[in-house]
């Protein structure tokens, strides 16, 4: 069964105007690049032919991941309720540990940025969190070992 890709509104925007940017007018920069390269002729000692023809490869490749995604994907819903946490959620969380305190985005895999705080559904960190309410605990596994957040605040 295929992977179903959740997405906030904005990424799905994202990702289909750039597969029509790929489609419409990339294809056709690397269709010329490779014409072009072909015109310098023997291909068997033409880096500029195989650096174009790489570059095709790379394309054609992101149109299918990209095709992938938009053929099996879910909008997450940003209206809903907010009294437990779910893809879309902004949480406020407390490591019991040191007392700190982080705000995190739990988003679809395909928007995670741990550097930005955009945390997968699927990380282990993002599957503790899901389902749970305001004041709960989550124990989450780490390299480091276990650690334990309380849930401060859920919001959109």
């Amino acid at each position: 069964m295929a992977k179903l890709f959740k997405l906030t509104r904005d990424k799905f925007e994202e990702l289909r105007n750039e597969q029509e940017y790929l489609k419409t007018v990339r294809e056709k920069e690397v269709a010329e690049l490779i014409k072009e390269a072909r015109s310098f002729g023997d291909l068997s000692e033409n880096s500029e032919y195989d650096e174009a023809k790489n570059e095709q490869g790379k394309l054609y490749a992101r149109i299918n991941e990209l095709e992938s995604i938009l053929s099996n994907y879910e909008i997450i819903d940003e209206s809903a309720d907010v009294s437990t946490v779910r893809t879309g959620s902004r949480i406020r969380v407390k490591d019991l540990g040191d007392n700190s305190e982080e705000e995190y985005y739990i988003v679809g895999s395909t928007e995670a940025d741990p550097m930005e705080n955009r945390i997968s559904d699927e990380s282990p960190f993002g599957k503790a969190v899901l389902g749970k309410k305001k004041n709960d605990k989550v124990k989450v596994e780490a390299p480091a070992g276990v650690i334990e957040y309380k849930i401060l605040s859920i919001a959109l």
